[in-house]
């Protein structure tokens, strides 16, 4: 059972309905919910992907981004801290994991933060120049008769 609803996403976005789409399936396919994450729409071309991260070190975290595929994987040490205490019960999760985002075409990882607990992704989409839309003139001729470029149309005719 999905505890979010991506919809609000797709209205107000253009462009990214793949990287929605992706993320969407991802979270609906049986995946683990731990540890929780959020993703939020910070501008116009920019987005923070928030993950709970509590009790990890930045040593015991990594972040991986390749291709169209960001991966955050977190690991604990064996024995943290040196403790030789008995733990009656373990409420706080110190488990491994591993969370895959899918990309849209041109997101890129902008820098990643840790502060309270909370692993913070900022992502951008930079289009390139080349794939940018660009704005055509639309030039007026007046109606005219047609131009003959060489006199190969009047032999022809006579």
């Amino acid at each position: 059972m999905r505890s979010y609803d991506l919809t609000p996403f797709y209205r107000s976005t253009v462009g990214f309905d793949r990287f929605f789409s992706l993320l969407d399936q991802a979270a609906s396919d049986g995946s683990p919910g731990y540890p929780p994450y959020n993703i939020e729409r910070t501008g116009e071309t920019t987005y923070r992907i928030s993950v709970a991260v509590s009790g990890f070190s930045q040593g015991e975290l990594s972040i991986v981004a390749k291709e169209n595929t960001l991966t955050i994987k977190g690991e604990k040490s064996a024995n943290e801290n040196g403790s030789t205490a008995e733990v009656l019960y373990r409420g706080i999760a110190a488990r491994a994991f591993e969370r895959a985002f899918q990309l849209a075409d041109f997101v890129q990882v902008k820098n990643a933060s840790l502060e309270n607990g909370l692993l913070h992704v900022d992502l951008v989409r930079e289009i390139p120049e080349a794939k940018k839309p660009r704005s055509i003139p639309i030039a007026t001729t007046s109606t005219v008769a047609p131009q003959v470029v060489d006199g190969s149309a009047e032999k022809a005719a006579a």
